[in-house]
């Protein structure tokens, strides 16, 4: 009997893809050195200090001392599984931030950024789009085929923020966690490989020098830019 079953499409010559190394990923705005307790846990514990609600939606912190956010940094850079970043923003001249993959798959091709972490002085700045777009590049540009961002559903931040980057919405995983005694609802976003020369060229266009005016308001806006490649939105977010 002939076997008219349908099957996922070939992927020919695959091999498994390299773990992230100890490289430093320099963009044009933001330089994302391998995160390192006694060269950065200080210079971000600054930053977050006196912003406790900058970890409501993380499994850790606050944390109410500089040694305490040490030694997180210390024990958190150990674990094999995670690769993390500490973000210095170029025009501020100043580390505002962090980031990791995890979830990491080599076999699949499949990797997850998280542990994204930015204090106000990073948000919202060129800085902090320009490190996201370094850790994508790093994915697909070593064959990745899938690029992941997840968050707890209530998170309203980092949904969009997971939108305006390109990445696609995916759905929700109900009760997925429990962390600080509370129940998470998952949201799932994730880019693929073959989506990814249109993202980065919407990211080229972006970070240019030409598109912003001298007081650094954009021209073009990156969820404009990348809308032309989601191919699906948040529908709790109304963006197109």
């Amino acid at each position: 009997m002939t076997n008219t079953r349908p099957l996922g499409f070939a992927v020919p010559g695959w091999t498994t893809r390299p773990l992230p190394g100890d490289a430093i990923l320099e963009g044009r705005y933001a330089r994302l050195e391998p995160l390192d307790a006694e060269k950065h846990a200080a210079l971000l514990f600054r930053a977050y200090e006196q912003d406790d609600w900058l970890w409501d939606y993380m499994p850790y912190g606050p944390f109410h001392s500089a040694a305490q956010y040490h030694r997180w940094v210390r024990e958190t850079v150990a674990n094999p599984d995670h690769r993390f970043y500490a973000i210095y923003d170029k025009e501020a001249a100043r580390f505002g931030g962090v980031a990791s993959y995890l979830r990491m798959k080599p076999a699949a091709g499949s990797i997850e950024v998280g542990n994204i972490n930015f204090a106000p002085c990073l948000q919202r700045s060129r800085a902090a789009t320009d490190a996201m777009f370094q850790m994508m590049k790093w994915a697909f540009e070593a064959g990745y085929r899938r690029y992941e961002w997840k968050c707890d559903a209530l998170n309203a931040g980092s949904r969009r923020a997971a939108q305006r980057l390109g990445l696609s919405y995916e759905g929700v995983f109900r009760q997925a966690l429990v962390y600080k005694g509370r129940n998470r609802d998952t949201a799932w976003f994730a880019a693929i490989d073959r989506e990814w020369p249109a993202l980065k060229q919407a990211f080229d266009v972006w970070l240019s020098p030409a598109n912003f005016d001298g007081e650094g308001r954009q021209s073009e806006a990156l969820s404009d830019l990348t809308g032309l490649v989601r191919v699906a939105n948040d529908p709790s977010l109304g963006v197109n």
